[in-house]
């Protein structure tokens, strides 16, 4: 429980600064609270669990042939839908993504931040 609570806060924190900060023009939050961003952290986890395989093994020949390149194209997606679905649960969980490479440039953001983290705290999300 320990890994999932420390994975869920960092991807909160990654969701803050692809759509809370506002360094990517185009994305805004409907709720700017900290505790929205762990809701929508969870949206994406669930995302993630959920359609990130089946997107995968759908679209494998694509990836294969652009050498994983198109995995970039699939987190847009997953980032699109995120959105899409926070927005759909009401109570303002959700983030409005009005350009493509806005989506994309967050998506890339949130990827990168999430691996910049989990090799920082990879001794603790080992032993937990």
């Amino acid at each position: 429980m320990k890994n999932f609570g420390l994975r869920l806060a960092i991807n909160a924190l990654a969701l803050y600064l692809a759509v809370g900060t506002g360094w990517i023009p185009y994305i805004h939050a409907e709720n700017t609270q900290w505790w929205a961003y762990f809701v929508m952290a969870l949206i994406f986890a669930v995302v993630n669990a959920v359609l990130g395989p089946l997107l995968k093994l759908l679209t494998c020949p694509l990836i294969f042939l652009t050498l994983g390149l198109f995995t970039l194209v699939i987190n847009t997606l997953l980032f699109y839908v995120t959105g899409w679905l926070g927005s759909l649960i009401g109570s303002g969980f959700g983030f409005e993504i009005e350009k493509v490479w806005a989506g994309f440039l967050g998506a890339l953001l949130v990827g990168i931040v999430n691996t910049v983290l989990t090799l920082v705290f990879r001794r603790e999300l080992k032993t937990a």
